[in-house]
């Protein structure tokens, strides 16, 4: 019998093939950044060629010692400027201004280099409405940007004003805010805040607090972008751009959230909300820069090469020099002691991976003895941190034994050497880190402590990121035994303070 002619059809072709690699297509502005030159010394700009700046901002600059910009300076603050040549409400050729994100290396400058372009974007007219928002993910470092925006707005009549949620809500609000017949009004110009103080803020100013806010500055901005689970920064444009209808009747001019450019959305004057991003690792993840909301964003950075872009790689200082001392958990502590006592290093920032690391290395140190030594972490009050730091400044503390707190950009004058103690387990940790040392052109040192299970993977971490190299620094044994005797006491003198302590937390 003859079997009957099956009709299916048998497929084939299906031979291994070798899988083709797929290309990642960056969006044009991460592609073809803005480079800023990278060598601080041989880049100096006179601020008399930068231009556009006053001469009111140009005397304040030449008043506090700065005859010179950085490179990313004398690349953003023409930039900015031109955003707001023809006045807030429009930029260049009468079109909303575009965002500005900027990576560029620790030290580098970045701060004056929105603070001068802000403060005289405000200048004509100075009306006392919040017209600037800078956001900071901590207290020290909202400190130290409101001490540079105070010095350039002194005499200008402008009102800094900074918000760290760390006072009583009625306080806080007393400061942006003042009551008057028939309502209130405003008392700042440009905000500075830690992202929990202003949401906090935020949520009973009046209109015209927000209304009116012409430039939104995220410093750090890749530790702002790691919480945006918070949603705070949708929260802080949702309050820019809500009620539109009354508002705009109100006034001359509208606002309306970013969309096509078209002849109806250009027939009125608007107030644009410019965002400015900064930071030494601000990630060129597109994903990730997604959730910023960015209008036609523009890139300055000093990570790439125009043949050359990566997701991954980082700005370090040219000035920097990097090492990695083998070692294990027993050697550790001697070879910081060795780094302090015998080869003189100071002043030193040293950092650990958590505060109770920081503390116990803290009182070892301080129980050998020889070295003035501080730590400084979240086990301090906010005063006690500033009062430490400025110590730190004025030679009175050799070591310095901190958590990533102080890694943020705290700009801590004089650290010749950082040290990390335990390694870091992410690049942009050890950037942040060593970034607190070889800052605006000058030379630095860096040792990070590894123990053998951690030196390939640290190795490959900073050769992916762009390291420009780290060397090998061995120490022998000889060494670090005259350290031994006086070592093993401190030892015993820590196990009582830590017994102590914790029988006093128990009680």
């Amino acid at each position: 019998m003859v079997p009957p002619q099956s009709t299916l059809t048998i497929l084939g072709g299906f031979e291994k093939k070798a899988v083709q690699k797929v290309q990642r297509v960056l969006p044009q502005w991460l592609a073809q950044p803005n480079l800023v030159q990278r060598d601080i010394k041989k880049n100096l700009i006179p601020i008399g060629d930068v231009p556009g700046i006053c001469p009111k901002l140009l005397t304040k600059l030449q008043s506090n010692g700065i005859q010179h910009f950085f490179p990313v300076q004398a690349e953003l603050i023409p930039a900015v400027l031109e955003s707001a040549l023809l006045g807030l409400l429009i930029g260049r050729g009468g079109y909303r201004p575009r965002d500005i994100c900027v990576s560029a290396p620790t030290g580098s400058g970045k701060t004056l280099a929105f603070v001068i372009p802000v403060v005289q974007a405000l200048l004509e007219p100075v009306i006392c409405e919040v017209r600037v928002l800078a956001v900071l993910p901590t207290k020290e470092l909202a400190q130290q940007v409101c001490k540079v925006f105070h010095t350039y707005t002194d005499g200008t009549g402008l009102k800094v004003v900074m918000v760290a949620g760390q006072k009583s809500f009625a306080v806080e609000q007393a400061s942006l805010v003042q009551n008057i017949t028939g309502g209130c009004r405003s008392l700042a110009d440009i905000v500075v805040a830690t992202r929990a103080g202003w949401s906090i803020t935020l949520i009973k100013l009046p209109d015209s607090a927000s209304r009116q806010l012409r430039y939104l500055i995220i410093d750090e901005a890749d530790r702002m972008i790691d919480s945006m689970h918070q949603d705070w920064l949708n929260y802080v444009v949702k309050e820019v751009y809500r009620a539109q209808e009354a508002w705009s009747t109100a006034r001359f001019f509208r606002r309306a959230e970013p969309g096509p450019v078209t002849a109806a959305s250009l027939w009125q004057p608007q107030m644009p909300l410019q965002k400015l991003m900064f930071s030494a690792t601000l990630t060129q993840n597109p994903e990730k820069l997604q959730q910023l909301g960015l209008h036609q964003p523009r890139l300055f950075t000093s990570a790439h090469s125009r043949s050359s872009v990566s997701l991954t790689q980082h700005p370090f200082p040219l000035v920097l020099q990097e090492y990695y001392v083998p070692c294990n958990l027993n050697n550790k502590p001697l070879i910081l002691l060795h780094f302090l006592l015998r080869l003189k290093f100071n002043p030193v920032l040293c950092f650990t991976n958590s505060r109770e690391a920081s503390h116990r290395l803290y009182l070892l140190v301080r129980s050998y003895g020889g070295v003035a030594a501080a730590e400084f972490s979240s086990r301090l009050s906010p005063n006690e941190r500033k009062k430490t730091l400025k110590e730190f400044e004025q030679g009175k503390i050799q070591l310095l034994i901190s958590t990533d707190a102080t890694a943020r950009g705290i700009d801590v004058d004089g650290v010749k050497c950082v040290i990390n103690y335990d390694a870091p387990q992410f690049i942009r940790t050890y950037v942040h880190r060593v970034g607190r040392t070889a800052r605006a052109g000058k030379a630095g040192l860096a040792f990070t402590l590894l123990l053998g299970v951690q030196e390939r993977n640290f190795l490959q971490m900073l050769r992916d990121a762009g390291s420009p190299g780290v060397q090998k620094q061995l120490i022998r044994h000889e060494n670090l035994k005259p350290l031994i005797p006086q070592y093993e006491n401190a030892l015993e003198e820590l196990h009582s303070i830590i017994k102590e302590e914790r029988a006093t937390k128990y009680t």
